[in-house]
């Protein structure tokens, strides 16, 4: 491999989202500096609104990061010590992390092939399977910004009284049947880490549901349980996003759609280009609009054909490489979906995440294209 060749197309380049829109975040970022108020002020609140008002639902609450964001909404609904929590291997491990937090055990199920999303069907089967009082909640991660099967996991979940918590981390702006993801389960989850579509300089993260009691019991939990300042009437921990922030992403948040139309012409071009090529192409499920936080295709000599790309100037990532399931920290601290996750481990050898970001130039796609085109 030739090592003098430089990496002339990024996987992702954070830099250029800031420069976009540099003057507007340098004057929210100079507003936040000079009010002298940095947490849980103004712009927190506004953006809180903003947000919510864009996904459509009514109540959302800043948070530390999506990390965060996923543990206060499993404690908000009471998920806890022994209790199960179904979500699936093909994630940042995150998802699963946050189950583990609260002190509940993560049942995984696998995934449909098309989507890499959660499979309803084997969710049936570890539901059938569990039905032993302690199932509690369905986290379905829209990964990669494919929306995954709402109607058919909210109906699982609702014949076995579960609460469903959605995780859209890459998922800001993507719709279903006319609703954006986050606004079908009773909560959700979203980071704002700065990779995102709608990225923080820095971390971030909200929990949002349009249920008055639940999004009461977040805010109280996200700061020392305090109705009034010093005063606990819950255990609670310290979760909050922060001034400076909330206002960068305020300013993001108002491009965020002409951000993600961005990213579904690239997609669209790279399958218009790749339609004839050695790698296996993303699919788009019926009524949906993804938003592509990342751009995924498959092959069979994955790490030979990443290499390839490396040495013609592509940059390219694996999300991700290892299943959670057979991760070491998660050996035997979690329950498989009978049937296995076969889907999962398979995928995960063949996946490969091409350069995705707002500003990715035209000529750029082509080289990509043409390097992909060009292995044997």
């Amino acid at each position: 491999m030739n090592q003098s060749i430089p990496i002339i197309v990024p996987q992702t380049d954070l830099k250029v989202g800031y420069l976009a829109h540099k003057a507007e975040i340098d004057a929210a970022v100079r507003s936040v500096l000079e009010s002298g108020w940095y947490i849980l002020g103004p712009e927190v609140k506004a953006f809180e609104e903003a947000f919510a008002a864009y996904v459509g639902v009514d109540y959302a609450i800043g948070v530390g990061n999506g990390t965060d964001a996923l543990e206060l909404a499993l404690r908000a609904c009471g998920v806890g010590s022994g209790d199960l929590v179904f979500t699936v291997s093909h994630t940042a491990v995150a998802t699963v992390a946050a189950i583990g937090l609260v002190g509940a055990t993560p049942v995984l199920v696998d995934i449909d092939p098309s989507t890499y999303t959660m499979d309803p069907g084997s969710l049936a089967a570890a539901l059938a399977y569990s039905s032993n009082g302690r199932s509690k909640a369905v986290i379905p991660v829209h990964l990669y910004g494919q929306p995954a099967d709402m109607p058919a996991i909210l109906k699982l979940a609702h014949q076995h009284s579960l609460n469903v918590i959605e995780d859209c981390a890459q998922s800001h702006g993507a719709m279903l049947d006319g609703r954006m993801t986050g606004s079908w389960g009773d909560m959700a989850a979203f980071s704002f880490y700065p990779t995102k579509n709608l990225g923080a300089l820095g971390d971030g993260g909200m929990v949002i549901t349009n249920d008055a009691s639940l999004a009461e019991r977040v805010k109280l939990l996200q700061q020392y349980g305090w109705r009034r300042r010093y005063i606990s009437d819950i255990p609670g921990g310290n979760s909050r996003l922060d001034e400076l922030q909330a206002a960068i992403l305020r300013v993001k948040l108002r491009y965020l759609d002409e951000d993600n139309v961005k990213r579904r012409k690239i997609a669209a071009e790279y399958s218009k280009l790749l339609a004839v090529s050695p790698v296996s192409l993303p699919a788009e499920i019926p009524e949906s609009v993804p938003v592509y936080h990342q751009y995924v295709v498959r092959s069979g000599k994955r790490d030979i054909l990443k290499e390839h790309l490396k040495t013609l100037g592509v940059d390219t990532a694996v999300h991700y490489p290892v299943p959670v399931h057979m991760q070491p920290a998660y050996k035997g601290n979690l329950r498989v979906a009978p049937g296995g996750l076969s889907a999962t481990e398979k995928l995960c050898l063949e996946i490969l995440s091409l350069p995705m970001f707002p500003e990715l130039p035209e000529n750029a796609i082509r080289v990509v294209c043409e390097a992909i085109k060009s292995f044997k």
